[in-house]
């Protein structure tokens, strides 16, 4: 496995749980801020076999960015079950619920 997807899989199981976090979020506390879309990649292929909290993932507008209809609404489901109020268009009010990080680490 290579570090990146060894610390990204660091990253998401450190989530709390009623809190999100972002892609890119997650990118750069893993080492590098351009790689949202490499933790997207990790999220489908190895939140099962890691067991992730995959539905603490949200984009950076602080929605909900699945396509699925079926796992749209099991990540909402998901969410509300651990206190995280989801509101129209799977928005997540990201001052409220979003893990706070440092100005330095967003640009690691």
């Amino acid at each position: 496995m290579q570090p990146f997807t060894e610390k990204v899989i660091e990253v998401l199981r450190n989530i709390p749980v009623g809190k999100v976090m972002t892609y890119g979020q997650v990118a750069s506390l893993a080492g590098n801020h351009r790689a949202a879309r490499q933790v997207v990649r990790i999220l489908h292929s190895m939140s099962q076999k890691y067991s992730l909290p995959w539905h603490r993932v949200i984009n950076a507008k602080g929605q909900i960015s699945l396509s699925n209809e079926e796992s749209y609404h099991e990540q909402i489901i998901k969410l509300e079950v651990e206190g995280v109020e989801v509101g129209e268009n799977g928005l997540v009010d990201l001052a409220k619920y979003q893990v706070g990080i440092s100005k330095a680490d967003q640009h690691q």
